[in-house]
Parts: structure tokens; sequence; C-alpha cells
């Protein structure tokens, strides 16, 4: 089917569907996946620019490195901006966004709108810089030969790392969303905003641990493992909160396995299971503007939502972004009301794929739509607008990612979820005046620290 909606880039075939039931795998043929770092880049994006120039070729010319920040590995050294000097090349406000609009999400627009004194979007010269290890590439190339969809989609064979990279329909893309390349362990220390309409805020902070066997960069089998994902998330802030863990395992299939999490409490002494953890619960301590399913704008099992392929559109998004997650950057600055500063937010016209996801019949949520836009050179999603019950916007939200040396791939960094009704919004993942920043791919975690025996352990 050939789409001709306004704003797409690209004619893709879309398989549509009434849920995880119908989604056939689209083989992938060899002369298609010998596109790969050829016109496309390892990971399927398109190597060359617009023909308008204002999306630039790629050239993966830096791996490892960021010019003009001199890390030391595993340090935790906080990140330097490499395009601290450019300034933007256009800026879009309330009063000239008619002309941009083809470029724009709803989410953006409706912020324009609806604070046209206050929010603007600072567009910078896009760069294509950075790339993937070869360990990341030749992954790609195996699956795009190999991964096949399972369970009606809610799972898939093949190594861990960006599942299909010619995706064909809305589950392989999900797949791509759920599983790119990123750390393989991250420690940090990351503080949570929430921040009213009046400017006051509410604090938190968490240390995190976290293990992801898909991303090792060493082993690339991932035969008789059913986890894909390991988390250890200890609240430090607020003070009544200070010592309560959560684990969770993250699984590759969600046909045959299920997320596991478990809860200590420091009043009672105690590890509890959570059943059902995920979905729409409230995310603790961000007055209602995150569910627990939104963490990099959404994670967990599928099955809630029909994923549709709607296509590829070129947008302004953050990209690049350094910044927003300098140590410079103190949160008195960045954290205004209504919503974070346009000042320290750097948006490039990318190309991103569009990925819909619509509330099936029978089931509950909050969000009766989410619509995710994901970077085709990282397969990371980097803004979502979602929806009410009514099929209303409700939300918007953003993740500023940056190029980080210790695994040579893409961290996220400040994620910002704003309420456009209430005009509250929470700041997440941010590390900006941490003592350290995250480290990654250290590679000093293992299975067995993330039990329920574990979380005991740690609570003494």
């Amino acid at each position: 089917m050939k789409i001709t909606r306004t704003g797409l880039v690209l004619a893709v075939a879309v398989t549509a569907n009434s849920g995880l039931m119908g989604y056939a795998h689209a083989e992938v043929s060899a002369q298609e996946a010998a596109k790969l770092g050829k016109e496309l880049t390892c990971v399927g994006a398109e190597k060359a620019g617009n023909a308008e120039g204002t999306i630039p070729p790629y050239t993966g010319k830096y791996l490892g490195e960021v010019p003009g920040w001199n890390h030391v590995k595993f340090s935790g050294g906080q990140p330097v901006d490499p395009y601290a000097a450019e300034k933007p090349i256009l800026v879009i406000t309330a009063q000239n966004m008619s002309q941009y609009e083809s470029h724009l999400t709803e989410g953006q627009k409706t912020l324009l709108k609806k604070y046209p004194t206050t929010y603007k979007m600072n567009i910078y010269p896009g760069h294509r810089d950075f790339r993937y290890p070869d360990y990341v590439c030749r992954r790609a190339m195996d699956n795009a030969l190999h991964a096949k969809l399972v369970n009606d989609g809610a799972g898939f064979t093949g190594i861990g790392q960006i599942p299909f990279p010619i995706p064909k329909n809305g589950m392989e893309l999900l797949w791509n969303h759920q599983l790119p390349a990123r750390a393989y362990t991250e420690e940090k220390t990351s503080d949570l905003a929430s921040v009213l309409p009046n400017g006051s805020i509410g604090w938190g902070r968490a240390y995190a641990r976290n293990l992801s066997p898909t991303n090792s960069p060493t082993v690339d089998s991932r035969d008789g493992d059913i986890i894909a994902s390991f988390s250890n998330n200890m609240t430090l802030k607020p003070a009544r909160d200070n010592g309560t863990l959560s684990i969770a395992h993250e699984p590759y299939n969600f046909g045959t396995g299920t997320r596991q999490a478990w809860s200590y409490s420091p009043s009672t002494r105690r590890v509890r299971q959570l059943p059902g953890y995920g979905f729409d619960q409230p995310m603790i301590g961000t007055n209602g503007t995150m569910t627990v399913d939104e963490d990099r704008l959404y994670n967990g099992s599928p099955e809630r939502f029909t994923w549709k392929l709607i296509g590829k559109r070129e947008i302004y998004s953050p990209a690049n972004a350094f910044k927003p997650n300098t140590g410079t950057v103190k949160y008195a600055d960045i954290l205004t009301p209504n919503h974070p500063n346009p000042d320290f937010m750097r948006y490039e016209l990318r190309r991103v794929w569009v990925l819909e996801a619509d509330l099936k019949e029978g089931y509950r949520h909050v969000y009766g739509k989410r619509v995710l836009f994901i970077d085709e050179d990282t397969w990371h999603s980097v803004m979502a607008d979602n929806y009410d019950a009514r099929g209303q916007l409700w939300k918007h939200a953003m993740i500023n990612y940056y190029y980080h040396p210790d695994m040579s791939s893409w961290q996220a960094g400040s994620q910002f979820f704003m309420d456009l009704n209430s005009g509250q919004y929470t700041g997440y993942g941010m590390t900006n005046e941490s003592k350290k920043g995250p480290i990654l791919n250290e590679g000093k975690f293992t299975p067995d620290q993330y039990t329920a025996d574990a979380a005991r352990a740690i609570g003494r």
C-alpha cells in the first residue's frame, strides 16, 4: 500500500491487523540485506541526506570519541558538548510555526500554541557523525537475514540488538525500539523533578545498576537466554522512601515469559513480588505525568496495543543533545514552569520512523493512542505524542540522547514528560548535578545480583 500522507518521505508496506494476531514476518532477501553498509548504514538508516540538503549525509567519522570531550573510560565523566559554539539556524515560534508544521509533531505544535511567549524550538545544523562498533553492524546483518517474529509478534528469534534493521511492519519496528544497541551495564545516580505549573518542584533521586545481556560486546549468541535485561533501582530521595529497592527482569518473548519484579521496603525489611508491574501504573513521584511503561517512551509487553508502521517523516527532533546533559547546566536553569527551558534544547531536522499504537478493544490503558518517533540512525524513540481514551492529545514527551565514548553508542539523557492540559511536567533521568555521570559497559554486573535474595541482602 502506498502512503501519501503529507510529510511522509518513504513509501512502505504496512501490515494492518487487530492486535498481535496476524503479524507475519516479511522475509528480507539477501539482496535487500546487502544494502546494509552500502546505501544504508550498517543498522539500516539511509546514508544519503535529503534532496533539499537540510538533512546531511551520514559520515560516521567518529567511533568511541567525541571531539572536545577528553573522556576517561568508566570514570563517570560528565558529557562535553562538541557543538557548543554552534548557533541556531532557525527558531520556530508560535508566530512562524505554520511555515514548518509539516516537520512538527502534534505535541510540538500544541506546546508552541499553548505557550507562545515562553516556548520555542531552536533548530541547529544537522550532524550524523558518530557510529556504532563493528559488532553492532555484524549483529544487524545477521538479524536482517535470520530474525523472525514469533508468538504473533510478542517475541522474536535472533540476536538481541536491532532485530529488524529493515522493518516491514509495526511489530518489527517496535522490537527495534525495545532492543536497540545501548549500554551492556549501566551505573548511574539520576534525579527526577516533578515541576508544577507555578514552578515549584518535587524531587526524587535513584541509584541504578542495570544489566542488558542483549548488549554484551563479546557474546553474540542468546541461545537459552530468556531475559533481555535486568534492572536494580534504589530510591535515595525523597527521604521517606530512602532505601526502597526494586528489581525487574525483562523477557525477550512476552508470549512465553512475563516481566518479573520485586520490591524491598526498608520499613518492613521484606521483599515482595510485584504482580502485573508495568503498563499504566503511575510512576512514583511524577504526579501522574508518567506511567511505568513510559520510561524510554515505551517499554514492556506490546499486548495491549495494535502497532502500525506509518512510515518515515522529516521531523525536528532532539539530536546530539550533549548540551542539556552537561554538568555545567544546573537544574535551576533548565526546569522552568510548564516546560523545560528551550534555550537548552537542541533540535535538528532528522528522518524518523513513525510508529502508532492504538489501544485494543477489551484492554485498558490511560492512553487510547500513542505515537512514537524513532530516529533512523539509532533506533531510539526520541519523542512521543500520547492521546487519551477520547482521542484527544494529552501529553508530549522527549528524550535527549547523546553519544557516549564508554560504549560507542547513544545514551538516554534527560527525559521530559509534559502534560499539555495541566501544564505540569516531569524531568526524568537527569544526571547534571550528580557527582558522576553514567558509567557504561564496565561489565561488573552479573545476573545473580538481580534476584529476590539479592534484594534482601542489599536491604540488610
